[in-house]
């Protein structure tokens, strides 16, 4: 099973962050329905360990919380952008999730993360665009700003290659507790 932990967008900013794509040649869309903010990435692991990392995960105690998507960015390798991302404004509450994700995991004996995490939801893939075109959306919506969102679980999914686009399956949703307004 190739696995990852994330959380999950609600319909309403899926469809606001949607509402960026395109204008980009050579681009390729992530569809909305795979849009996601991911804790820890996983990889491919027995299904015995798929139960461990459930059993690590089901533990986790934590608050539910409003989470803001602003700002455009990119990742590079090797000197090539690859993929164009909207950020995630920075938030305790987030940072220490995932720090508790990265914990559980490595507890059970899966590697640390070697990257630093870096909120973000991945829109394109841009190996094949020119450089000059997505510097310059990104500089056109460096303004972007979503509407925050409440928080209140995070999900476990698998992933599969798909033809046209890997398929994002949730496989548990584990539950942050809800606190009383004051």
């Amino acid at each position: 099973m190739r696995l990852f932990v994330a959380l999950t967008l609600p319909p309403e900013l899926r469809s606001t962050v949607a509402g960026l794509a395109g204008g980009i040649p050579g681009a390729k869309w992530v569809p909305a329905e795979n849009y996601h903010l991911t804790l820890r990435f996983i990889g491919e692991i027995e299904n015995w360990r798929a139960q461990e990392v459930d059993d690590a995960l089901a533990v986790i105690r934590g608050n539910a919380f409003d989470l803001s998507l602003r700002g455009l960015g990119t990742f590079e390798k090797a000197g090539r952008i690859h993929s164009l991302w909207v950020g995630a404004e920075r938030n305790e509450a987030l940072a220490h999730l995932q720090a508790k994700v990265e914990t559980a995991l490595q507890r059970i004996g899966l590697a640390p993360e070697r990257k630093r995490f870096s909120p973000h939801v991945t829109i394109a893939r841009t190996d094949r665009a020119p450089p000059e075109k997505v510097i310059a959306f990104v500089q056109g919506h460096n303004l972007f700003r979503a509407a925050p969102v409440r928080v209140e679980h995070f999900t476990l999914f698998s992933s599969r290659l798909g033809k046209e686009a890997s398929v994002y399956t949730p496989e548990v949703e584990y539950d942050l507790a809800r606190r009383a307004a004051a």
